[in-house]
């Protein structure tokens, strides 16, 4: 991730379990690679752990905000981890909390948010030191898609007033062709693909003839790949298969009519515009969201350990519990 490749938007996609969150603990110093490089800002992860936490903002999966304050409070919290100057990361928090739409509920217990503002409050904090490059792992997860569509309008708003590059993990394919220039395709801890969504449509095919079938799929399969319509293989999901070709192919309605007189029985046919999530199903083999990520104890603990010590050398304290947020700014 190179320090030039400022305002852009970044996505890392992936069926759960293929590794989107291990590289993005990778980019932030959480996880230690085993082996290769990796640079965030020019920083090389492994070697300038604390340069590359000092250009980064992170909103994790999962909440780190403390229920028992103030969304005011997290912020101060968070500023006196950065070691902000008093007067600056107040009126960095004002702006923020405006900019959040948080002015009236700045003051409330963070208990008592909608998962909408709390996860506003997440950027908020994630933004808080003017980082180069701002990391969002799943942040739409548990949202309503009306709080999603919210969720992303803020985000691009954020990307073009604060300047960053904004990395995000996802499995929801149609908001990453929307709203992205860049994604990667991961799966099973490797890269597949990257490149822009368009891109990546076209190189995969156009168009995608989609068939319902009432015979063996994989008899279909077969006929629908000696139609020569296509170089890929048709993919198979339940009763249905479906084949990525060129867009303008010629008489494609009647190349798939005829499949019926190789014995397969079509009961519906399909002829759509491919999407990004047709690339996703094709180079992993799944919808977006399909598997399971369940982080073995020893992951589980090396993460908890890893923040610890984070927060540990943020505040240049050996144990935790001296953190006093009484005089924070």
């Amino acid at each position: 991730m190179p320090a030039s490749c400022s305002s852009r938007r970044r996505w890392l996609l992936g069926p759960n379990g293929a590794g989107k969150s291990t590289t993005l603990g990778v980019l932030t110093t959480e996880v230690q690679p085993t082996r290769g490089k990796a640079y965030v800002g020019g920083h090389d992860v492994r070697l300038q752990p604390l340069e590359v936490r000092s250009s980064i903002g992170v909103v994790f999966q999962d909440s780190v905000l403390d229920n028992e304050f103030s969304g005011r409070e997290n912020l101060r919290l968070r500023a006196r981890l950065w070691r902000m100057p008093r007067p600056d990361s107040r009126r960095r928090i004002d702006q923020l909390l405006a900019v959040m739409g948080l002015e009236e509920r700045a003051d409330d217990n963070v208990r008592t948010y909608s998962g909408g503002m709390r996860r506003r409050l997440e950027i908020a904090r994630a933004l808080l030191a003017r980082p180069r490059v701002i990391v969002l792992d799943e942040p739409t997860t548990g949202l309503d898609p009306a709080m999603r569509d919210a969720s992303w309008r803020l985000i691009d708003r954020l990307r073009r007033d604060e300047g960053v590059t904004i990395v995000l993990s996802t499995h929801y394919l149609e908001e990453a062709e929307g709203v992205c220039d860049r994604v990667a395709i991961v799966d099973r801890g490797r890269l597949v693909a990257a490149g822009r969504p368009d891109a990546l449509v076209e190189e995969l095919g156009g168009q995608l003839v989609e068939l319902r079938v009432d015979t063996d799929p994989r008899k279909a399969a077969d006929a629908l790949a000696a139609t020569g319509l296509s170089e890929r293989r048709p993919l198979i999901r339940g009763d249905a298969v479906a084949l990525p070709v060129p867009a303008g192919v010629d008489q494609l309605g009647a190349r798939v009519a005829a499949l019926s007189g190789d014995g397969v029985r079509v009961t519906a046919s399909t002829v759509r515009r491919s999407t990004l999530a047709d690339v996703f199903a094709h180079l992993t083999g799944l919808p977006a969201g399909d598997g399971e990520e369940v982080p073995t104890p020893d992951q589980v603990f090396k993460l908890v350990s890893t923040r610890c010590d984070m927060l540990a050398d943020a505040l240049g304290l050996h144990h935790l519990g001296q953190l006093d947020t009484a005089d924070a700014p």
